[in-house]
């Protein structure tokens, strides 16, 4: 059976994290690797290292999500993800401890990359309703993101990650 080197998984309500994805996806270096949407159903190969992705919903990651990180063993693991709320470096932090703790203590975790995703328009129409302008404010922000420098920063987060992986192997 192949072993790909890279496997980028990530499940995407919006598009945000699919487009965080193919940019972590084109950042890996090699041939041998691959880009999966976990909602596909797409039989998913075997690797040594996982970049997997998701919607921040909630404070945390789809059930999906979840339920794929708890079922590895023995894997290099790296999260990504997108938050409309992705503005507080605290709130990214407890997302990504919150996610991490599903990976099992036999894997390697090398860290989170969380930038800023846009929200859908069904959320501003109820910031609209409520009348909540902060949350407006928020909403109107990240009508632009993920956008280039939250890519760069996903570039950053593989080039750093790579060099733990590097690290390891010696």
């Amino acid at each position: 059976m192949l072993v790909l080197d890279y496997l980028v998984l990530y499940q995407s309500r919006s598009g945000n994290t699919a487009r965080l994805a193919t940019r972590i996806f084109s950042a890996l270096p090699g041939n041998s690797k691959d880009i999966i949407d976990l909602a596909s159903g797409e039989r998913l190969p075997e690797a040594k290292v996982y970049f997997v992705g998701f919607g921040v919903y909630q404070g945390t990651c789809h059930i999906g999500v979840s339920d794929f990180l708890s079922q590895l063993s023995g894997k290099i693991i790296a999260l990504f993800a997108t938050c409309g709320l992705g503005d507080s470096n605290e709130y990214k932090k407890e997302v990504a401890a919150t996610t991490a703790a599903w990976i099992e203590d036999d894997n390697i975790y090398l860290g989170a990359y969380i930038c800023q995703g846009k929200f859908p328009q069904a959320v501003r129409k109820k910031c609209e309703e409520r009348h909540a302008e902060a949350l407006l404010s928020r909403f109107d922000q990240a009508l632009t993101h993920p956008d280039e420098v939250d890519m760069q920063g996903a570039d950053e987060f593989v080039a750093h990650s790579l060099k733990k992986i590097e690290g390891l192997r010696r």
